[in-house]
Protein backbone atom coordinates (compact mmCIF):
# COMPACT_ATOMS: atom_id res chain seq x y z
CA UNK A 1 0.00 0.00 0.00
CA UNK A 2 2.84 2.34 0.87
CA UNK A 3 4.50 1.78 -2.51
CA UNK A 4 1.25 2.51 -4.33
CA UNK A 5 0.84 5.81 -2.48
CA UNK A 6 4.44 6.80 -3.25
CA UNK A 7 3.88 6.09 -6.96
CA UNK A 8 0.70 8.20 -6.87
CA UNK A 9 2.64 11.03 -5.20
CA UNK A 10 5.21 10.99 -8.01
CA UNK A 11 2.48 11.01 -10.68
CA UNK A 12 0.70 13.93 -9.00
CA UNK A 13 4.00 15.81 -8.72
CA UNK A 14 4.76 15.37 -12.40
CA UNK A 15 1.26 16.48 -13.41
CA UNK A 16 1.47 19.46 -11.07
CA UNK A 17 4.80 20.52 -12.58
CA UNK A 18 3.39 20.25 -16.10
CA UNK A 19 0.24 22.22 -15.23
CA UNK A 20 2.26 24.97 -13.55
CA UNK A 21 4.68 25.20 -16.48
CA UNK A 22 1.80 25.53 -18.96
CA UNK A 23 0.41 28.50 -17.07
CA UNK A 24 1.75 31.98 -17.66
CA UNK A 25 2.20 34.24 -14.68
CA UNK A 26 0.32 37.04 -16.46
CA UNK A 27 -2.66 34.92 -17.47
CA UNK A 28 -1.34 33.82 -20.88
CA UNK A 29 0.34 30.45 -21.26
CA UNK A 30 -1.75 27.81 -22.97
CA UNK A 31 -4.71 30.18 -23.14
CA UNK A 32 -2.77 32.71 -25.25
CA UNK A 33 -2.64 30.30 -28.21
CA UNK A 34 -6.41 30.53 -28.71
CA UNK A 35 -7.11 33.73 -30.60
CA UNK A 36 -10.63 32.91 -31.78
CA UNK A 37 -13.64 33.30 -29.51
CA UNK A 38 -15.52 30.31 -30.99
CA UNK A 39 -13.22 27.67 -29.56
CA UNK A 40 -14.62 24.89 -27.41
CA UNK A 41 -12.78 26.22 -24.41
CA UNK A 42 -12.16 29.93 -24.63
CA UNK A 43 -9.23 31.85 -23.14
CA UNK A 44 -10.96 32.41 -19.83
CA UNK A 45 -12.16 28.81 -19.51
CA UNK A 46 -8.68 27.43 -20.17
CA UNK A 47 -7.22 29.63 -17.45
CA UNK A 48 -10.00 28.54 -15.09
CA UNK A 49 -9.36 24.88 -15.89
CA UNK A 50 -5.62 25.22 -15.30
CA UNK A 51 -6.21 27.01 -12.01
CA UNK A 52 -8.70 24.39 -10.82
CA UNK A 53 -6.39 21.58 -11.91
CA UNK A 54 -3.51 23.19 -9.98
CA UNK A 55 -5.57 23.44 -6.81
CA UNK A 56 -6.91 19.91 -7.21
CA UNK A 57 -3.45 18.42 -7.73
CA UNK A 58 -2.03 20.41 -4.81
CA UNK A 59 -4.80 19.09 -2.57
CA UNK A 60 -4.29 15.54 -3.83
CA UNK A 61 -0.57 15.84 -3.10
CA UNK A 62 -1.26 16.87 0.49
CA UNK A 63 -3.75 14.03 0.99
CA UNK A 64 -1.36 11.45 -0.48
CA UNK A 65 1.49 12.70 1.72
CA UNK A 66 -0.64 12.35 4.85
CA UNK A 67 -1.73 8.87 3.75
CA UNK A 68 1.86 7.88 3.06
CA UNK A 69 2.89 8.91 6.56
CA UNK A 70 0.09 6.76 7.97
CA UNK A 71 1.12 3.69 5.94
CA UNK A 72 4.88 3.80 6.57
CA UNK A 73 6.00 0.21 7.12
CA UNK A 74 7.10 -0.29 10.71
CA UNK A 75 8.76 -3.36 12.18
CA UNK A 76 6.85 -4.80 15.09
CA UNK A 77 9.92 -6.55 16.45
CA UNK A 78 12.52 -4.26 17.88
CA UNK A 79 16.08 -5.12 17.04
CA UNK A 80 18.92 -4.16 19.31
CA UNK A 81 21.99 -2.64 17.84
CA UNK A 82 25.24 -4.57 17.71
CA UNK A 83 26.91 -1.90 19.81
CA UNK A 84 24.46 -2.30 22.70
CA UNK A 85 24.97 -6.10 22.65
CA UNK A 86 28.73 -5.62 22.84
CA UNK A 87 28.37 -3.16 25.69
CA UNK A 88 26.23 -5.58 27.69
CA UNK A 89 28.65 -8.49 27.23
CA UNK A 90 31.84 -6.48 27.70
CA UNK A 91 34.11 -7.14 30.66
CA UNK A 92 34.54 -4.27 33.07
CA UNK A 93 38.19 -3.13 32.74
CA UNK A 94 38.27 -1.68 36.25
CA UNK A 95 37.26 -4.99 37.81
CA UNK A 96 40.14 -6.83 39.49
CA UNK A 97 40.72 -10.38 38.35
CA UNK A 98 39.93 -13.22 40.75
CA UNK A 99 43.31 -14.84 41.37
CA UNK A 100 43.49 -17.83 43.70
CA UNK A 101 44.54 -16.74 47.16
CA UNK A 102 45.83 -19.96 48.69
CA UNK A 103 48.11 -22.74 47.57
CA UNK A 104 45.28 -25.28 47.86
CA UNK A 105 43.36 -23.59 45.12
CA UNK A 106 46.30 -23.59 42.74
CA UNK A 107 46.45 -26.75 40.68
CA UNK A 108 49.39 -27.56 38.58
CA UNK A 109 49.47 -29.61 35.44
CA UNK A 110 51.27 -32.52 37.09
CA UNK A 111 48.74 -32.91 39.96
CA UNK A 112 45.86 -34.18 37.89
CA UNK A 113 43.87 -36.93 39.52
CA UNK A 114 43.41 -38.71 36.23
CA UNK A 115 46.35 -40.73 35.07
CA UNK A 116 46.78 -41.93 31.58
CA UNK A 117 46.63 -45.67 31.23
CA UNK A 118 48.53 -47.42 28.53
Amino acid sequence: MYTLIIVLIFIVCLLLVLIVLVQNSKGGGLASGFSSNNQIMGVRRTADFLEKATWFLAGALIVFCVLASAFIPRNTTRQESIMSKQIQTAVDPSQTPNFPTSADQIKTVGDKSEKKTK
